[in-house]
């Protein structure tokens, strides 16, 4: 099997997690810079019915895709799956097992901002859960994604059984419809099942590397895979 990498060109983790003193939500806050990228929900922390939510955002360069296509590297649609890889980033906090991440194309651009804390969400900046850009809304909190009943080829969906594993799925759907124009490519949205993000119980916390780690080769890419 020949495989083509391509490493993500932009990441933020957006949430609307309270900060200490669980008072103030971080919903302001930027992770852009960070090295490792976290998705949760946290069910009852702050009072008996509070929800806490955090999302990560990982976008590739589909011209750079293009690219290769036209020059040969990587074969004509139909010839080539194409992966979308995150991989899990080992802690001291509690994991979460038995869920199932919702892996969605983002409908608008974002920037990733230059914000690094993880814990405190201090850093201020856009993206962060309100904010796709300095200037921009989201449409909806939290982010805007394809997951309509009309875009069932923008989105996937991936379950971990010990929680430990690392994010591999097939995103060719959603990478074949960029290439063709379809829809703008802004990356995906990773982030758990709606049915999970409003349960009454917590998923926390997954985490993955992000593309500003030190281990360059658990860095999130998107990977092309022909025969």
């Amino acid at each position: 099997m020949a495989i083509k990498r391509f490493f993500a060109t932009k990441d933020n983790t957006i949430t609307n997690a309270f900060k200490d003193g669980w008072t103030t939500r971080g919903t302001g806050s930027n992770m852009g810079a960070a090295d490792i990228m976290e998705v949760f929900s946290i069910y009852g922390q702050s009072s008996t019915a509070s929800s806490e939510l955090s999302r990560a955002l990982v976008e590739f360069d589909t011209t750079a895709v293009a690219a290769a296509r036209t020059a040969g590297t990587i074969p004509a649609p139909g010839s080539v799956d194409f992966y979308l890889r995150m991989y899990d980033a080992e802690h001291v906090e509690s994991t979460p097992r038995d869920f199932t991440l919702t892996i969605a194309a983002v409908s608008q651009s974002w920037a990733e901002g230059t914000g690094l804390d993880t814990v405190n969400y201090t850093d201020l900046g856009a993206s962060n859960w309100v904010k796709a850009d300095s200037s921009t809304n989201w449409a909806v909190q939290g982010g805007d994604f394809l997951t309509g009943s009309g875009d069932s080829l923008m989105f996937t969906s991936k379950a971990f059984d010990a929680g430990t594993e690392d994010l591999s799925v097939d995103v060719t759907s959603i990478v074949e419809e960029w290439l063709i124009g379809t829809t703008g490519s802004y990356g995906f949205g990773v982030f758990l099942t709606s049915s999970q993000e409003e349960a009454t119980q917590s998923y926390y916390t997954k985490k993955f590397f992000a593309r500003g780690s030190e281990y360059f080769h658990r860095r999130p890419v998107l990977e092309a895979r022909w025969n």
